[in-house]
């Protein structure tokens, strides 16, 4: 079906007139994206809804059914984005064009109204990412019905409801802020230089030069490469993914475990050897961050994990060598894992229980996280209020006004109708109606009562702007979870469900607000009329939705040891699901005033609000008293004290691995062989991520399927297993359940 949405008149156009910029005032922007546009072009064809909705259906149901593997494998977009591309033209070339017209009207339709374009295979990419973009609300699905968890009845209604209205809230307040996310030219989203670079190579004929490739061509071979290396550390040699020099040399020894190990250490000595270690779904690809913000995230890393860390943890602060250096469990007194049972009863905290047994305790490392997490949201509304506040205000003010915008927002204002305000407004009635109905149905399992619905509303509001801009500079995202469990953890005491179901509601509402930004940016790059994007975007979530609950749902029915950490070689572990569980139990069974009030453990913890607010200010004051020292401005607060947000489940060869990589590309590279970087950067990016996706879906179904198949040579070991001694404590006389190999001092 095909439906044109721009206005009567337009013409193809290209920004060149004398009077107007006709460049991005961001160089990366300039270099990947062109200043033309064919308004003329067919966009939501019947091609595009057929390629676009399978390819959503395909990427939920692969990426969370890989999602609870002891490695996650995360399936991008641009597998799909890939895959569509012969697909889509096949059926340009098949399908009849005869034209359909509705009697009485001047509407018609054709189901194949020409070549296959850019712009529908961009529409269809953004359908798949709603697919490959993971249901946050699934986690609350897996631990409260996963026996190995809560192993709560649950209505399937209820977790379907759950699953759409997280997913859809944000996008209610989404039409408010983008003016600001969307529209200014320096809110650029490096992520999406990605996905203008494939589709230019994908589209765009180009001559290719004697010696040379065409982008097409390289993104090919890199395809290719990246598709025949990853069998190598994904079963053949499982040691590469994490190399962890040290525990090779002192196998016995647990400090040089501890120190070594990348996966549950600090890492010096480890370094990945695998594009699912490098480019990680926690981090990302490095070739699509700036060199600056990949800076600002070593700089937080080196800090906390190669200084801090190292002081508290042999420092002995809160009892750390009673339990693991690098672990996101939970612990009691004895340095045990904490056993939840004994202070819950019917789901809810048991104080006599609670008293009789043990305060529950966090690694040192888990601890200071939650203490980063306090000083990077507080970071970031100071930082954004120093260096944005002015530009704020000043398109506040010229959103009444017709100030002039760049070249890509002159030619969309130009040749598309915005999307009305009002579409919005209806849509968070509708989706907010339905959130308090699934939170106050149900015998209110959720736990959750109305006004927490509307508080969690007010906080993801509240911090959409200041974190849009975070990520719109720098391809960085400071998290809500911290804070929203924080909160919820005050007002609603002693229950598990209500926080991690508020948790929800408030970080992925303002989540899901941000990812439809940031396909608008796409979508403005690309210049896709705005209306088509909102609706594909909007249908895209629905259907994405339901796909990750139904799929989550079937998996616990049906898979044996799902979520079961202590089965040997069980290669369902849930490990992100285990970090939410863990959560849960502090924030919502123990809460936060157990935690971090005047009686806790970890009250100390509170003054990084105070220091992550300061933080900007010495930064802010010597870019105003140093204006020409360019570097100064170039210090990311937010983002550096945020660096290690993700760890756990990140852990340091991640950032280890990442860091290397976005240095020699995003820094050596980009500076010396700038022509190289501007044509291939973004799209070796692409490759490498599809080729792997590729690579991890084949492998598993053809060979990881039957464990028969699995190699049990020390090659084919995960690092964890190279590293036995990582967890271990180190006090004396502390003998654990949870690791048989550790020594008792």
């Amino acid at each position: 079906m095909e439906m044109h949405s721009k206005k009567e008149g337009s013409l193809k156009t290209d920004e060149s007139e004398d009077e107007v910029e006709d460049q991005s005032p961001i160089e990366q922007v300039a270099l990947t994206v062109p200043t033309t546009d064919d308004p003329d072009l067919p966009v939501l064809t019947f091609r595009m809804w057929v390629l676009g909705i399978a390819s959503c259906v395909l990427l939920a149901f692969l990426n969370q059914f890989f999602f609870y593997r002891d490695n996650p494998l995360s399936i991008t977009a641009i597998t799909a984005q890939i895959a569509v591309l012969p697909l889509g033209q096949f059926m340009a070339a098949t399908l009849p064009t005869k034209k359909i017209r509705f009697p009485g009207t001047k509407w018609h339709f054709t189901l194949n109204p020409g070549k296959f374009n850019m712009k529908e295979h961009a529409l269809i990419t953004i359908l798949a990412s709603a697919g490959s973009g993971g249901v946050y609300a699934v986690d609350i699905v897996t631990i409260m019905k996963s026996k190995y968890f809560y192993n709560i009845k649950m209505h399937p209604l209820a977790g379907w409801l759950l699953a759409v209205t997280t997913q859809m809230l944000g996008f209610g307040w989404a039409g408010l802020f983008r003016r600001f996310l969307v529209e200014s030219a320096y809110m650029w989203w490096p992520a999406n230089l990605v996905q203008v670079s494939i589709f230019r190579a994908l589209h765009e004929k180009e001559k290719r030069q004697k010696g040379g490739l065409t982008r097409l061509q390289f993104f090919m071979l890199a395809l290719t490469c990246s598709f025949a290396y990853y069998i190598i550390p994904s079963y053949f040699f499982g040691t590469l993914s994490t190399v962890s020099i040290a525990c090779f040399i002192w196998k016995n020894s647990v400090v040089a475990h501890q120190i070594g190990s990348g996966l549950k250490g600090l890492g010096i000595g480890s370094f990945g050897l695998d594009w699912t270690v490098i480019g990680s779904q926690y981090l990302g690809s490095p070739l699509a961050s700036p060199w600056f913000a990949i800076a600002n995230t070593m700089v937080g890393f080196f800090i906390i994990v190669y200084v801090i860390t190292p002081i508290t943890y042999w420092g002995n602060v809160y009892n750390a060598k009673k339990f693991p250096i690098y672990s996101s469990g939970t612990y009691d007194i004895t340095g045990n894992t904490y056993n939840i049972t004994r202070v819950l009863r019917d789901s809810e905290f048991d104080n006599y229980g609670y008293e009789h047994y043990s305060k529950l305790h966090l690694s040192t490392f888990f601890a200071i996280t939650y203490g980063v997490g306090f000083a990077a949201l507080a970071a970031t509304l100071s930082h954004v209020l120093l260096f944005h506040g002015k530009d704020i205000w000043r398109q506040t003010k010229a959103s009444m006004t017709n100030e002039q915008v760049d070249v890509h927002t002159r030619l969309m204002k130009k040749n598309y109708n915005p999307v009305p305000q009002f579409w919005f407004l209806i849509l968070l009635v509708i989706v907010l109606g339905l959130a308090i109905f699934t939170c106050e149905g149900f015998g209110g399992k959720l736990q959750l009562p109305w006004w927490g619905v509307f508080l969690a509303c007010g906080v993801a509001f509240l911090f959409t702007l200041p974190v849009g801009i975070i990520q719109a500079t720098t391809n960085a995202q400071p998290g809500l979870n911290i804070i929203t469990e924080y909160i919820i953890g005050y007002l609603n005491q002693g229950k598990p469900f209500a926080n991690v179901t508020f948790k929800t509601y408030g970080y992925i509402s303002m989540l899901q607000a941000l990812t439809f930004l940031q396909d608008f940016k796409l979508g403005h790059y690309l210049k896709i009329p705005p209306r088509s994007m909102f609706l594909v975007q909007v249908l895209g979530t629905l259907v994405a939705a339901t796909v990750y609950f139904g799929t989550a749902w079937w998996m616990i029915e049906s898979v044996d040891g799902l979520c079961d950490t202590s089965k040997t070689g069980n290669l369902w572990t849930c490990p992100v699901d285990s970090v939410f569980y863990s959560a849960s139990i502090i924030w919502g069974v123990i809460g936060p005033k157990r935690m971090f009030g005047n009686l806790g453990l970890y009250q100390n913890c509170n003054w990084f609000f105070l220091m992550g607010a300061l933080a900007p200010v010495p930064v802010w004051y010597l870019s105003k008293l140093f204006p020409n020292v360019k570097w100064i401005q170039l210090i990311n607060m937010p983002v550096l004290i945020g660096a290690t947000a993700v760890m756990p489940p990140a852990n340091a060869a991640n950032f280890i691995s990442w860091g290397t990589a976005g240095f020699i590309f995003n820094y050596i590279i980009f500076r010396r062989h700038k022509q190289w970087w501007s044509r291939n950067n973004y799209i070796l990016s692409g490759a490498l991520d599809a080729g792997v996706a590729f690579l991890g879906v084949l492998c598993y179904f053809a060979l990881q399927r039957n464990e028969g198949l699995n190699l049990t040579w020390w090659g084919g070991l995960s690092e964890g297993d190279h590293c036995p001694l990582a967890n271990c404590p180190t006090a004396p006389g502390v003998k654990v359940d949870y690791n048989p190999s550790c020594p008792v001092f």
